[in-house]
C-alpha cells in the first residue's frame, strides 16, 4: 500500500492518504505534506518537536495536526520527515515530529503550501484501510 498519491485538483494540490490505522494515516499525511514542500530524500533529522492538539473530531484533528506542523515550518524554519504518534484518538493527538532547520538548504524546497483546507475532507475506514483526501492551498 502506498502511503499517499497525488490527485488532480484545480489550482491547488490534492492527495489521497492511506494507513493501516488512524495513527499511520496521520503520519502518512504529514510525510506527504512535507514531501510536497521539499526534497526529503537525504534529510538528516536533528530536531524533535513535541506536538499536542485537540479537536472535536478526527477530521478537524487531522487539519489541526498538519496546521501545527506548517506553523513550525513557517515560523521556525523546520522541515520534518519522520513522525511518531504517542497517543491518538478521535479528538486528541500527542506526537513527535523529527526534522531539521532548513537553513542554508533552501534549494531543497519544491512547493509552497499555504494552508490545509477542509474541502471534501472525510476520514474513512474502507476494507480495513484508513483513507482520506486532503487539499492544500498553494
Amino acid at each position: 500500500m502506498k502511503p499517499y498519491e497525488l490527485i488532480d485538483h484545480t489550482a491547488d494540490i490534492g492527495i489521497k492518504v492511506y494507513g493501516k490505522d488512524l495513527a499511520e494515516l496521520f503520519k502518512n499525511a504529514a510525510f506527504a505534506m512535507f514531501d510536497i514542500i521539499a526534497d526529503l530524500s537525504s534529510l538528516k533529522n536533528s530536531v524533535t518537536v513535541d506536538i499536542k492538539k485537540d479537536a472535536p473530531n478526527s477530521e478537524e484533528l487531522l487539519v489541526a495536526w498538519l496546521d501545527e506542523l506548517l506553523y513550525n515550518f513557517y515560523t521556525k524554519g523546520l522541515i520534518f520527515s519522520q513522525f511518531e504518534i504517542v497517543d491518538l484518538n478521535d479528538s486528541h493527538i500527542t506526537a513527535k515530529a523529527f526534522g531539521r532547520h532548513i537553513g542554508e538548504n533552501r534549494s531543497r524546497l519544491k512547493t509552497e503550501i499555504k494552508a490545509v483546507t477542509y474541502h471534501e475532507l472525510k476520514i474513512e475506514n474502507k476494507n480495513n484501510i484508513w483513507q482520506t483526501q486532503l487539499i492544500f492551498d498553494v
